[in-house]
């Protein structure tokens, strides 16, 4: 499993134009194959930094995401939102304490 994690810091006013793009687009997102889990996070301190957080069975899989038209076309309008790059890993669990 693939973990993704990415940072995205907007511009405050875009602020409820990117939360209109990945309510039109989440459920799209998370039919994808291969996708498992997909959630989206608000800094507690700072309203402009939010992270999305999902889950991949492969990289392969998070890939043909990556380059499919759907995300090209969702990353396109999202991006002209930005204040700042956003930052992204891809990482897998190593352990839990479960």
């Amino acid at each position: 499993m693939i973990v993704r994690i990415v940072k995205l810091q907007f511009k405050k006013e875009n602020i409820s134009s990117f939360e209109r793009i990945f309510d039109a687009t989440k459920d799209k997102i998370r039919g994808f194959e291969g996708c498992s889990l997909l959630e989206l996070y608000q800094d507690a301190s700072d309203s402009t930094l939010f992270f999305t957080y999902s889950q991949w069975e492969t990289e392969e899989h998070l890939e043909a995401y990556r380059n499919s038209d759907f995300f090209k076309d969702v990353w396109g309008r999202t991006k002209k939102l930005f204040a700042d790059k956003p930052e992204a890993w891809s990482v897998q669990k190593v352990h839990s304490l479960n």
